[in-house]
């Protein structure tokens, strides 16, 4: 057990050491994306399905609350939170619609939808991004794989080089926090 434990962690660490290597350019630009959002008076919205959702929710916490330091609070939210509104809105216009709804009522020119979705395939992440552009906002995805569709509604997409779906997930926590900490303190 200890050496698959071991395989394990040499795995992530060999998947961030390739992701570190290949995407330092679309990091630093997913971070000025960010930073503008914020320093603009703009809102991070963020989604994603499973863990994903998980990791949105993460995040947002980390803007709103702290994450490395004592600062203002940024504009900041989870899209998978509500459970309200989203029965409502699966039961009365299906699942797909449940992040479309919420960015079509709350998004505006200046925010930034930050999309979690390992296989950029899911039905409603990609109508989020569409309703982010009806609403001209930036689309800014963590994905794997090939991107899947979302690749094409983004503005910007950050593809781990991997194939598994919980690699990536850790490696998107891993750079949604690195650029939480780039930028907490300095707007």
């Amino acid at each position: 057990m200890a050496s698959t434990l071991t395989a394990a962690l040499y795995d992530l660490a060999d998947t961030a050491r390739k992701t570190a290597e290949q995407l330092d350019e679309q990091i630093a630009q997913a971070a000025a994306l960010v930073r503008a959002t914020l320093a603009g008076g703009g809102t991070l919205m963020f989604c994603g399905n499973g863990g994903s959702a998980a990791d949105a929710q993460h995040m947002a916490t980390e803007y709103v609350v702290r994450y490395m330091q004592n600062r203002r609070a940024y504009a900041a939210i989870a899209l998978t939170t509500d459970t309200s509104l989203l029965t409502a809105t699966g039961n009365d216009f299906g699942f797909d619609h449940i992040f479309e709804r919420q960015v079509e009522a709350l998004g505006k020119p200046g925010d930034l939808l930050i999309i979690h979705s390992t296989s950029g395939n899911s039905p409603n992440v990609l109508l989020a991004a569409k309703a982010a552009r009806k609403n001209r906002m930036k689309v800014l995805s963590l994905s794997a794989r090939d991107g899947g569709a979302l690749a094409n509604e983004s503005d910007l997409t950050i593809i781990v080089p991997t194939d598994r779906t919980d690699r990536a997930q850790e490696i998107h926590l891993c750079i949604q926090h690195s650029i939480c900490e780039s930028i907490e303190g300095t707007l």
